[in-house]
C-alpha cells in the first residue's frame, strides 16, 4: 500500500470516518426523536401489498453492497409486481449522491449506506434533492476471507488484528472518499491500531493501493487477488464469504432511501419505496440477513402523500 498519501487526503479519511461512525452511533442509539435528525414519524404504518401497477423506466442509484439484493431479488420482481421497469445503478453511495448533485445522472430513487450522505443532496446550497429520508435496514462490518489464502487459517483462530497487518497480507477496501463501507473500513483499522497498540494498522489505514470499486470487491477475492476485505453481513452471505467478526467494535452500514427531488417517473418511484418497505421486499431483505428498522424511521419532511400509508404523516 502506498504510505505516502498526502497529509490533506488523509485528513480528509480521518473526518469522514469519524462522520460516519458518528451517525451510525446515533442511528443505532435513537429510533425516534423530536429532532431534525430523527424519524419524524409518530405513527406506525401498517405496510401495504396494493402498490398501484404503472409503465416506464424507475431509475433507482443504490449503495453498491445492495447489488444482490437490488438486481437479482427485488428489481425483477418489483417488475413483475408492478409493471414499471426497474433500472438500478450501483456505486458507493458519496458518489452516487455527486452524480445528482452534478446532474449527471437523473434518478428518482437514491439508497445510501449512510444517514451522512444525504446530507450532501439537502437544502439550497445542495441543490434541495433531498428533504426527508427513511431508514429501513442495516448491516454489521465484517471481514470477508478467500478459503484459499495462505493467511486463512490465522484469520480463523487469531482476533482480525493481529493477521490483517501481517507482511503480504493482501487487504481490500472500498474509498473512504466516496463510499461509507471505505470510511468504516478506516475506522476499525484505526481503532484497533490504537486499542491493541498494533501502528501497522494505522499505517494500513492510510495507504491506498489496496482501494477497489465497491462492485467489484467480492470478484477480486473470489478470484484471489485479496487475502481478506472489508464488507457488510448481507453482501457476504449474499456472494456466500466465509468471513470473521470485526471483534471489539459494532460498525455497520445504515441504509435509508428517498424519493429525489424531480424525480422523472414520480409514480414510479413513489411504487417501489413502496415495494421494498413493504411486505415483499422486507421478505427478501430478511432471507439476505439485513437486520430490519420496523417501522422505517422518516427523518426530515415532504413524505409524498402516495407513500404515507407505509411511512406515516
Amino acid at each position: 500500500m502506498n504510505t505516502t498519501a498526502r497529509p490533506a487526503r488523509l485528513r480528509r479519511l480521518g473526518a469522514l470516518a469519524a462522520a460516519v461512525v458518528g451517525v451510525t452511533l446515533l442511528a443505532a442509539g435513537c429510533s425516534s426523536s423530536s429532532s431534525s435528525d430523527a424519524a419524524s414519524s409518530s405513527t406506525t404504518p401498517t405496510p401495504t401489498s396494493t402498490i398501484a401497477r404503472g409503465t416506464g423506466t424507475v431509475s433507482v442509484l443504490y449503495a453498491g453492497s445492495l447489488l444482490n439484493l437490488m438486481e437479482k431479488s427485488v428489481g425483477p420482481d418489483f417488475d413483475t409486481a408492478t409493471g414499471y421497469t426497474f433500472q438500478g445503478t450501483g456505486m458507493g453511495s458519496g458518489a452516487l449522491a455527486t452524480l445528482i448533485k452534478g446532474k449527471t445522472t437523473k434518478a428518482d430513487v437514491f439508497i445510501s449506506a449512510s444517514p451522512k450522505t444525504n446530507e450532501l443532496l439537502e437544502g439550497d446550497a445542495n441543490g434541495n434533492w433531498v428533504s426527508w429520508y427513511a431508514t429501513f435496514a442495516s448491516s454489521k462490518l465484517v471481514l470477508g476471507i478467500n478459503p484459499k489464502s495462505s493467511f486463512a487459517a490465522e484469520l480463523k483462530s487469531k482476533p482480525w488484528y493481529d493477521v490483517v497487518g501481517e507482511t503480504g497480507f493482501k487487504l481490500g477496501s472500498t474509498d473512504a472518499l466516496t463510499d461509507p463501507k471505505g470510511a468504516l473500513s478506516v475506522t476499525a483499522l484505526q481503532t484497533a491500531a490504537t486499542s491493541e497498540n498494533k501502528p501497522e494498522l494505522a499505517t494500513l489505514a492510510e495507504s491506498y493501493n489496496n482501494v477497489q470499486p465497491e462492485e467489484s470487491l467480492v470478484g477480486r477475492l473470489q478470484a484471489g487477488q485479496l487475502d481478506a476485505a472489508f464488507f457488510y453481513a448481507s453482501e457476504a452471505k449474499a456472494a456466500d464469504l466465509e468471513t470473521v467478526p470485526i471483534t471489539g467494535q459494532d460498525l455497520k452500514a445504515i441504509y435509508t432511501i428517498t424519493k429525489v427531488a424531480g424525480a422523472p417517473n414520480s409514480s414510479g418511484a413513489d411504487a417501489f419505496i413502496e415495494y421494498l418497505l413493504g411486505a415483499a421486499g422486507q421478505k427478501k431483505m430478511k432471507a439476505l440477513g439485513y437486520d430490519l428498522t420496523v417501522p422505517a424511521a422518516v427523518t426530515g419532511t415532504g413524505v409524498p402523500k402516495a407513500l404515507t400509508s407505509i411511512l406515516g404523516e
